[in-house]
């Protein structure tokens, strides 16, 4: 009975499905959110952008990364307690610097523009 859990090969497909799905709902949310900003913006002089609705598909994205990562060095060999040491701080990592890169092109946007962000215009 343990054998079909030895490689952990379920983990890893369940970890990347959480991924996606979680991603997926993270890409239209903020879609949503950044078309009633500017639309709010528009209107008012002052409109902040709310980020409260995106915490949690990322941390449901970084939950997937987690499980995936850990289960695929699994696969590979090492032990469950080594993988989720190495995957832990690593996910962590990513997760703080996406977010904190997301929060500074929201920020950019809100004092520049949707403009400045074309880059089809830059040569």
């Amino acid at each position: 009975m343990s054998y079909y859990f030895t490689p952990p090969y379920f983990l890893v497909f369940a970890g990347l499905f959480i991924s996606l799905t979680s991603g997926s709902a993270f890409a239209a949310t903020l879609k949503q959110i950044v078309a009633k900003w500017s639309s709010d913006r528009a209107e008012a002089a002052v409109a902040k952008l709310p980020t409260g609705q995106l915490i949690v598909p990322f941390l449901g994205i970084n939950a997937g990364i987690l499980m995936f990562l850990a289960a695929g060095l699994e696969v590979f060999g090492f032990p469950g307690w080594l993988a989720y040491a190495a995957a832990v701080p690593l996910t962590l990592f990513i997760g703080i610097l996406v977010w904190y890169q997301l929060g500074s092109m929201l920020t950019y946007v809100e004092q520049k523009g949707f403009a400045s962000l074309d880059l089809d215009s830059w040569q």
